[in-house]
């Protein structure tokens, strides 16, 4: 193959793996520089291999690629960083997996996105150390919508283009964002939305994290935006995630003992 390089180096989050032919694993991988690719770890099952360790999801790594027939093959790897904390919570590592379904099921091997990459290793790194992972996943999620086409418009009624008032409002998945009340009572389909969780979304629409981990998010209010930011991400996947269910599970759990 003289028009390429033989082998690729990259930086990458390693988002799954599945079981490939008698030894290998097909890992899916969010790289820095080719956005989502999946590649090949020859021999990674075997209890001698050294690659192994490196290539568990939630692990930031540096890999040597080369040009398979179909598909990349992995020669070399390296941690970077195994964002081990996530590993020592169930809430953390829940909240982990929930943000790595997100982003793999919103995105194709459709090529570079660096803000997008930079948001999901930043969001890992701060699940490892925010006391509060709750806030850390509902600004990941208002930040990836926007960085994937997605961004919800909070700032005026959908329908009839009215600035939103201070006061509890309604939000539409289909129509892509907010609604008075006015046209909300008439839309079928539509959420009710507290004033308070709006004026969080809207918070974290247009700040840095810096700026949006300032806030004091109690547990109602997270819920609230849990369930309508959901409903936002099932309408435009055109399916549930799995992630969800299994985080209330264990906050259920929890909350019982």
């Amino acid at each position: 193959m003289p028009s390429r390089e033989r082998s690729i180096k990259i930086e990458a989050i390693v988002l799954r793996h599945n079981n490939w032919g008698e030894a290998d694993r097909l890992i899916s991988l969010y790289t820095q520089s080719m956005g989502k690719v999946r590649a090949i770890g020859k021999g990674v099952r075997k209890l001698q291999s050294r690659k192994a360790g490196h290539l568990e999801p939630f692990t930031r790594v540096q890999l040597l690629l080369a040009h398979g027939r179909d598909m990349y093959i992995i020669t070399q790897a390296e941690t970077l960083d195994a964002f081990q904390p996530l590993r020592e919570s169930l809430e953390r590592l829940g909240y982990a997996a929930y943000i790595i379904e997100l982003l793999d099921q919103f995105t194709y091997e459709e090529g570079e996105n660096q803000a997008l990459y930079h948001l999901l290793s930043d969001t890992l790194s701060r699940l490892c150390t925010f006391p509060n992972p709750a806030l850390v996943v509902r600004y990941y999620e208002i930040r990836m919508l926007d960085l994937l086409g997605f961004r919800p418009q909070l700032f005026q009624c959908v329908r009839c283009h009215a600035d939103i008032q201070a006061e509890d409002q309604f939000i539409s998945a289909e129509l892509g964002g907010a609604l008075c009340p006015k046209c909300g009572q008439t839309t079928p389909g539509a959420q009710p939305i507290s004033m308070t969780a709006l004026k969080y979304l809207r918070h974290f629409q247009r700040s840095n994290f810096q700026e949006a981990a300032r806030v004091s998010l109690s547990a109602g209010i997270n819920r609230e935006m849990e369930t309508l930011i959901e409903h936002y991400l099932t309408y435009h996947l055109e399916h549930a995630l799995k992630s969800p269910s299994v985080i209330r599970r264990m906050r259920n759990k929890q909350q019982a003992k």
